[in-house]
């Protein structure tokens, strides 16, 4: 196995036996890398394409140092991410279905990387199926998923499954430590967010931005709230506001990219393009809202933690001053069953009610039973 792919799968050692052993008997022709975002499955995606396309070549070195770029200008390395909260289905046709057919330009094979593979419309999935079931021998399909539920089982059954587990937090923290998104944060800020991010090393980037400092603000002021029993002034709007603007935020980076790309020669109608900067808005909003809800379950959790006199495994490990202050008043069992309850919240956002109903409920029973 070469060092790319080491480096890629240094923390992912299932993973790096199946891709081993892919390699060694010859790669089979689609496969789903499998696991929580941030766990290395692009770069390890990367790494294995680059192989795959290596293998035959007139020159491996080159080619695999080519497929290794990102972008990569390798010709028979097609890689296809989703601009917007969806993939286009024209997109997918053109670019992996109809280019499929073509044998490869350099060497023996070609390989098509698709991310966020569950983000592809069912009708893109159906599409998709007969490259999947029939496919050219020198085709192989790469589906990164962290939702592989989204998939159709159609598309997952066909494809050998590659998983990736959550990155360990000492792991995300020593990656963020060279971050730019780090600089200026304490250690100790550093270590809450690789902790709070559950192995999820873009989360805990999202942490340390403007964005997830201030919505840390927030569920702190809400939970405060709580235990102050002082909700009249609907402290919940406040994250609702965040996620809304975030969602704002990313509708606009979407609609310009789309209108950049439709500009360069992809044709859109001024209806895709709104389309789609509008589901990237709502998928961006959705995400933000529920980091929200999870740091506030984690914020009870690390209370009850604290309160119980464990707090060596509290998460919040910028935070404990005010965990202590605010624990010395918290029955643990109050903050174990106050965490569960926004678990379930989070759940129920799921079956469209209403968000600013279902949070105001929220709040008021963990205020009624503190």
């Amino acid at each position: 196995m070469t060092t790319a792919l080491e480096q890629a799968t240094e923390h992912q050692g299932r993973a790096r036996v199946a891709l081993r052993a892919a390699l060694e008997a010859g790669p089979s022709h689609a496969y789903l890398f499998r696991g929580p975002r941030g766990a290395g499955k692009r770069a390890a995606a990367r790494a294995f394409a680059a192989e795959i396309v290596a293998r035959g070549a007139p020159d491996p070195d080159d080619a695999r140092r080519r497929a290794l770029l990102d972008p990569s200008p390798h010709p028979d390395l097609v890689w296809l991410a989703p601009r917007g909260a969806q993939h286009l289905v024209e997109e997918v046709r053109e670019r992996v279905i109809r280019a499929s057919a073509y044998r490869p330009f350099e060497g023996e094979h070609r390989v098509f990387v698709l991310e966020a593979a569950e983000a592809m419309r069912d009708e893109s999935q159906n599409a998709l199926l007969k490259t999947l079931e029939e496919p050219p021998p020198f085709v192989h399909l790469i589906l990164l998923s962290s939702e592989p539920e989204g998939l159709l089982e159609t598309i997952a059954s066909r494809c050998q499954p590659v998983d990736f587990a959550p990155l360990p937090a000492e792991v995300v923290e020593a990656r963020l430590a060279g971050a730019p998104e780090a600089a200026g944060a304490a250690p100790q800020e550093i270590a809450a967010a690789a902790r709070l991010a559950a192995g999820d090393l873009e989360r805990a980037r999202l942490l340390l931005s403007p964005t997830g400092r201030e919505l840390r603000a927030e569920v702190e002021a809400c939970l405060a709230a709580v235990l102050a029993d002082e909700l009249a002034s609907a402290p919940w709007g406040r994250l609702l506001d965040r996620a809304t603007a975030a969602g704002e935020e990313a509708e606009g980076a979407a609609r310009e990219a789309l209108e950049e790309e439709s500009q360069a020669g992809l044709r859109r109608t001024a209806k895709e393009i709104g389309d789609g900067a509008k589901r990237a808005g709502r998928r961006r909003r959705t995400e933000i809202l529920d980091l929200g809800l999870e740091l506030c379950a984690l914020w009870l959790r690390d209370l009850g933690a604290v309160a119980a006199g464990a707090e060596e495994v509290a998460f919040d490990l910028d935070r404990l001053d005010l965990l202590r202050a605010q624990a010395a008043n918290v029955d643990p069992a109050w903050a174990r069953a106050g965490a569960a309850a926004v678990q379930h919240a989070r759940r129920g956002l799921d079956l469209n009610v209403s968000e600013e109903l279902a949070l105001e409920a929220l709040f008021y029973r963990l205020a009624r039973t503190a």
